[in-house]
This record gives structure tokens, C-alpha cells and sequence, in this order.
């Protein structure tokens, strides 16, 4: 029990007589059984997994674990530092997804804030009587499916059939049979093609999430700041630069934080565009860890690279909260 949680239930429970006593329990009782099996116990057994050699395929003694299913302690945590070139495969995989992953979220994070912040006081500054259509509109693709989300925008890039080289060829006059998805030698900047079309695809679904939260910042913001701000001359630019992203910070930090976390958990628009390829390029460690626990087996090693995957995670977030708190409120 944690410590908010207690206090919490004995005020609950402090001055009630025995039957509300006995209500306020059997209330609380499968709320409580719901989370630890459904929460609690799944993210223990996770952890007991990292630290064993264990797959459905091998007997075990108690709850599958040891016999066939051995303890290796901390060796899987220990090979994921092994950088040398003989590295076992899914060493190597892990790094791999690792880099792939950490590049996904660096491009992703500043790219949605730097879209959707003026998207949203642009919107915010509109005639109230079209302000909800565009919201509904921009909102629209959160509701998509993530798989429809790919298969379309998996056909946009598609080398045959897709939109985007058949607008290439009326452009061009030729035809253009451009593998964007599957082509390994399509860089940009040194950065893999197919990877910038899986960044599109989740920034157009996923960018609503915070254009929803900026307009609600946004409306937050009082309305004599703002005149004050054009009374001394501000023109559109200064007072979004000087006076409405500063005073958004800890909307923004929130904004960042949010995203950050989605972005490590990309997973079915990248299962479906690219299935991770070509050549590992689009390999995100959420797709690693789903290969290695179902397709191959090896749970142990998927639960160890979860764990660290989450440490990594809590880590960025960290980092992000200090670099973008403030003090202040308005």
C-alpha cells in the first residue's frame, strides 16, 4: 500500500459504524482484486522473468520457473553491454532498437510540438463559428485505428500502386516505382526513408492529442495578458514567441513528457508498414521485445529488455521535467 493510498482509506474509514464498514469493503474489495491481477501480478511476473532463461517452450518447477527455465540472475542485463561485433543476435537487435528508437522519439517529440502549439493558437485566433470544425477535423485521425492508420498510409508509400509515386509520375512524366518502405539505400540526411514515412503516419494520427490539450492551455490564458500585450504593440509573432509559450511551459513540459512515452511505444504502424525493415532500419524496441517474447520464444530476454526500456523511459521523462519546469504560474 502506498503512501498516499493508505491515509486515504483510513479516512475512508475513520467514524463509519460496522455495516458501512462492511459496505465500503465489499465495494472496495474487487477494485482492488481487479488491479493486483490484473496489474500487480502481471508486472511482478514480468520482473521475475528478466531474471531467468525462460520460454513456454521449456518445463519448469514451480509457477514454470527453474529446471528447464533456469535462473541466470543479472546475465541478461550483463549481455545487453556486450557492444562487441560477435555479439549474440538479439544483443545486437537490442541495440539496434535502442538507437532506432531513442532517433524515432528525438524527431517525433519537437516535430509534434513544433506543428501542433501554432496549429493550436492559430485555430484559438479563428472566428468562433469555424474554430470546432478544424478542431473536429485535426481530431479525426486519433479516432483512426493505428493498422487502418498504416494500411493507408502504407499504400500511399506502396512502389506500384502507391499515391505518392503516382503523383511523382504526373509530375514527372515517368513512371516511378520508388520502394519508400523497403529500399534500405533511401536516406535522408542519414536517416532511413522508410522511417521518416512511419514518422509521418504516426504524426498524422497522433498530433490530436495535443492540439486538444494546447487549445485548452490556450483558453486558460486570460484575456487581459493578451490585450495588454497587443496595447504595447506586440504583433502576432511576438505574442505567441513572448507571451503565449512562455506561459505555457508547464502545458508544453506536459505536452513532451506524453509524447515522448507514446513514441517508445510505436508498435502496429510499424508491424504493419514495415514489419521492422529494411535491414533492421525501422527495428523500434517495443517491435524487438514482441519478436523475442511470441515469435521466438525467449521471454526472458523480451521481460529484461522491457525493464530497461522502462527505466529508459522514466530517465528521458526526468530529464524533460528539469530542463522544462518553472516556478511560476499565472
Amino acid at each position: 500500500m502506498s503512501n498516499s493510498t493508505g491515509p486515504f482509506l483510513r479516512q475512508l474509514f475513520r467514524g463509519r459504524n460496522s455495516a458501512e464498514k462492511q459496505f465500503l469493503a465489499g465495494t472496495i474489495s474487487p477494485l482492488v482484486l481487479y488491479m493486483a491481477f490484473w496489474t500487480v501480478f502481471p508486472l511482478l511476473w514480468g520482473i521475475a522473468l528478466a531474471f531467468f532463461d525462460y520460454s513456454p517452450r521449456q518445463t519448469g518447477g514451480f509457477l514454470g520457473f527453474g529446471e528447464g527455465n533456469e535462473f541466470v540472475g543479472l546475465r541478461n542485463f550483463q549481455n545487453m553491454l556486450n557492444f562487441s561485433s560477435d555479439a549474440p543476435l538479439e544483443v545486437q537487435q537490442f541495440h539496434i532498437g535502442i538507437r532506432v528508437t531513442l532517433l524515432f522519439a528525438a524527431l517525433i517529440v519537437p516535430l509534434n510540438l513544433l506543428i501542433t502549439l501554432p496549429l493550436a493558437f492559430l485555430i484559438e485566433s479563428i472566428n468562433e463559428k469555424v474554430k470546432g470544425i478544424f478542431r473536429t477535423i485535426f481530431f479525426l485521425p486519433v479516432l483512426a485505428p493505428s493498422v487502418g492508420v498504416a494500411i493507408m498510409w502504407g499504400w500511399i508509400f506502396h512502389p506500384q500502386r502507391g499515391l505518392l509515386n503516382a503523383i511523382l509520375g504526373e509530375v514527372t512524366g515517368k513512371l516511378v516505382g520508388i520502394a519508400w518502405l523497403r529500399d534500405s539505400s533511401l536516406t535522408v540526411w542519414g536517416i532511413p526513408v522508410a522511417l521518416f514515412a512511419i514518422l509521418i503516419a504516426y504524426l498524422w494520427q497522433d498530433m490530436g492529442y495535443n492540439l486538444v490539450i494546447f487549445i485548452a492551455a490556450l483558453q486558460g490564458i486570460p484575456q487581459s495578458i493578451k490585450d495588454a500585450a497587443r496595447i504595447d504593440g506586440a504583433n502576432w509573432p511576438q505574442l505567441f514567441a513572448r507571451i503565449v509559450v512562455p506561459l505555457l511551459m508547464p502545458t508544453i513540459l506536459l505536452a513532451a513528457v506524453l509524447t515522448m512515452i507514446s513514441a517508445f511505444q510505436v508498435f502496429d504502424i510499424v508491424q504493419v508498414m514495415t514489419e521492422g525493415g529494411p535491414d533492421d532500419q525501422t527495428q523500434v524496441l517495443l517491435l524487438n521485445i514482441y519478436s523475442y517474447a511470441f515469435r521466438y520464444q525467449k521471454m526472458g530476454w523480451a521481460a529484461a529488455v522491457s525493464i530497461v526500456m522502462f527505466l529508459l523511459v522514466f530517465s528521458i521523462s526526468l530529464v524533460q521535467t528539469r530542463l522544462l519546469r518553472t516556478e511560476w504560474e499565472y
